[in-house]
C-alpha cells in the first residue's frame, strides 16, 4: 500500500464537495485509474467520502450544516410564516404537479392546502405526512441522505429520482439572501437539491421571510433572476425591490 500517495489523495478528496476521478487522474498520471478508483473505494469505507458516478463526494460538505436545527426553528417567527404560507396558496391551482420544500414555512403551508387534486413531491418527511392527511392529493416523498437537523432528504439519490419527475411550481424556502450572494442555505446537498428542483419547475416561488433577508450561508442555490415571485412577511430593502422589479420577479408582502 502507498501511504504517502494515500495520504495526498484523501487530502485532496475532503478539501471539497466532489473530485472527479479525471481530476486525481491528473494529479497522479504514474497511477493506474484501477487503482485511484480502489484509493476512493478505500475511503468510502473510511468513512470520508462516497464514491459516485465519475468521483466521489466529501461526507464532510454532505453531513456538515450552518443552520440551526429544525426544531430550534420550529416556533421562530410562526406567525409570520403562516402569513407567508397564506399567500402561497394562491399560486395552487387543482390538477398541477408542485414541490414542497422541506423547512417550518413549507410545514405551514401543508397544513393549510386544501385537499384538491394534487401533485406535491417534498423532500421534508413531516411535510410528507402533514399532506397524507388529505386524500386528493398524491403525495411523493423523495428518498435519499435524512439530515436530521433540517429533517430533509438530498443526496445522488435525490437527484436522480428529480430528473424523472415534471414540476409546474416550486415553493423553496432559502435560509438566507442578499443581493450579493442571491438564496443560500447551508448544506451543499441541499443546495444542490434546491438547483435541481429550481431548473426543472416552470415556476419557482421563494417563501422568504424578513429575518433571513441581508443573511448569507455558505452555498447559493439560485440568483434573483432565477425565480417567478417571492412571498415575504415585511418591505423589502429598496435595492432588493428595484432589482426584482427589473426582472420582472413578483413581490407579496404577507401583512
Amino acid at each position: 500500500m502507498n501511504y504517502p500517495r494515500r495520504t495526498l489523495v484523501r487530502e485532496i478528496l475532503v478539501s471539497k464537495p466532489f473530485t472527479s476521478l479525471k481530476e486525481l487522474e491528473e494529479r497522479f498520471p504514474e497511477v493506474s485509474s484501477m487503482t485511484l478508483r480502489r484509493d476512493i473505494e478505500f475511503f468510502e469505507s473510511q468513512g470520508d467520502v462516497i464514491k459516485v458516478r465519475k468521483g466521489a463526494r466529501s461526507m464532510k460538505f454532505i453531513t456538515t450544516t450552518m443552520e440551526e436545527s429544525f426544531s430550534e426553528r420550529l416556533n421562530e417567527n410562526m406567525e409570520l410564516k403562516r402569513k407567508i404560507a397564506a399567500k402561497a396558496l394562491a399560486f395552487i391551482e387543482s390538477g398541477r404537479s408542485i414541490f414542497l420544500d422541506s423547512g417550518t414555512t413549507a410545514l405551514e403551508l401543508a397544513k393549510i392546502i386544501d385537499n384538491n387534486r394534487l401533485s406535491i413531491i417534498t423532500s421534508g418527511p413531516n411535510v410528507a405526512i402533514t399532506l397524507s392527511q388529505n386524500d386528493r392529493i398524491m403525495v411523493n416523498l423523495l428518498g435519499g441522505l435524512l439530515s436530521r437537523d433540517n429533517l430533509s432528504v438530498s443526496g445522488v439519490s435525490t437527484l436522480e429520482q428529480v430528473a424523472k419527475i415534471n414540476i409546474d411550481i416550486a415553493f423553496i424556502v432559502p435560509s438566507g439572501f442578499s443581493l450579493k450572494d442571491g438564496f443560500t442555505c447551508g448544506n451543499y446537498n441541499e443546495c444542490e437539491l434546491k438547483q435541481a428542483i429550481i431548473k426543472k419547475a416552470e415556476k419557482t416561488v421563494m417563501l422568504l421571510d424578513s429575518q433571513k433577508v441581508g443573511k448569507s450561508l455558505p452555498y447559493t442555490f439560485a440568483a434573483l433572476s432565477g425565480v417567478s415571485a417571492i412571498i415575504t412577511d415585511s418591505k423589502l430593502d429598496p435595492a432588493i425591490k428595484n432589482a426584482a422589479e427589473q426582472q420582472n420577479i413578483e413581490i407579496i408582502i404577507a401583512e
